[in-house]
């Protein structure tokens, strides 16, 4: 077996019968020191012992001495030794323990070095240690600090989602009360077109009544004119005059079926700027109010001028009467009446 296992086994079973520190370095330097020869040192006592700090070897290390010196004494003063032998065992112990002492105080001036060393090393690290936990509690901080705006940023931006849902369902219920006005405006636009329709149709009735009637007048007239010589003068000028209201007539029809037309392409443009102002105010709901208050003043403008084109056709609609020659007798002077 290696004597250095030999050794470690032996101090195995000294660390089992010894739990005090300070004892079990003294039997480990009594055990390398008488057993097996070895001079003990605090650096080979803690290599083999690893217990403690690296002063208890060294304190271990100068009582054993201490206590061998001291034994050594009492051997050295025996009565029963010669003189000249306790005094080369007295010279030898003397020396002997010189050299251990010197040895011991290299040894522990080197572990002096060594532990002021390494609690140079330790400071360092310790120093590193406190510096990197200073730099952790302030990313700590910042985390915390970075957590905390973010908490608030996320409560932020909850609130803007929940007002932009709420921007949302307003601007779709807005969205929809627009649809419904551009479809009962596009459904009064229809009224007013079927409107101006029947008053257009009932313009060209009366027209064609005023023509017929003037035919038929005319007609009459040139039967009756055989008859009527003396007054054909009068009669002509009647119908001249109904000739000028049947041209008058038919001119105002003309010029109002021709307005007609023409307000009926312009309410055809309106409904189209009407449905291209709905679809803009779908896509840009910042001017919504306004195209809204445009198409009730559009619609308020096509309702006022149908209105006035009925009115216009009231008013302008010829309805002339038949013309009748009133019997007189012979040689009454003065023109035919009409009835």
């Amino acid at each position: 077996m290696n004597p250095d296992s030999h050794i470690e086994a032996e101090i195995e079973l000294l660390k089992s019968r010894f739990s005090d520190t300070r004892a079990l370095y003294r039997e480990v330097c009594t055990l390398l020191f008488f057993r097996h020869g070895i001079t003990p040192t605090a650096s080979r006592l803690y290599q083999y012992v690893r217990k403690g700090s690296m002063s208890v070897p060294a304190e271990a290390l100068s009582q054993f001495w201490k206590e061998l010196r001291s034994r050594a004494r009492v051997e050295i003063d025996h009565p029963d030794l010669p003189q000249e032998l306790r005094m080369a065992a007295g010279q030898a112990m003397a020396a002997l323990w010189e050299r251990a002492t010197q040895a011991a105080r290299d040894e522990l001036e080197a572990l002096r070095v060594d532990a002021q060393s390494q609690l140079r090393q330790v400071e360092q690290q310790l120093d590193g240690a406190r510096q990197e936990g200073e730099a952790l509690r302030n990313e700590v901080a910042a985390i915390r600090g970075d957590l905390q705006r973010a908490a608030v940023q996320s409560r932020e931006l909850g609130d803007a989602l929940a007002q932009e849902r709420r921007d949302h369902a307003a601007t779709q219920a807005r969205s929809q009360a627009l649809e419904q006005h551009v479809a009962q405006l596009r459904q009064e636009q229809d009224t007013s077109r079927r409107h101006f329709s029947v008053e257009l149709e009932k313009g060209r009735e009366a027209v064609q009544q005023a023509t017929q009637r003037a035919q038929e007048a005319e007609r009459r007239a040139l039967r009756d004119m055989d008859q009527e010589r003396t007054a054909r003068v009068s009669v002509t000028k009647q119908l001249e005059a109904a000739r000028s209201q049947l041209a008058q007539a038919q001119q105002t029809g003309q010029v109002q079926a021709l307005e007609a037309s023409a307000q009926l392409a312009r309410l055809s443009a309106e409904l189209e700027t009407a449905r291209h102002a709905a679809s803009q105010a779908q896509r840009e709901l910042s001017g919504q109010n306004a195209q809204l208050q445009e198409a009730h003043q559009a619609a308020a403008r096509h309702q006022a001028e149908a209105a006035t084109l009925r009115t216009l056709l009231h008013q302008g609609r010829p309805a002339p009467r038949p013309l009748r020659r009133n019997r007189r007798p012979p040689g009454a002077a003065g023109p035919v009446q009409k009835t």
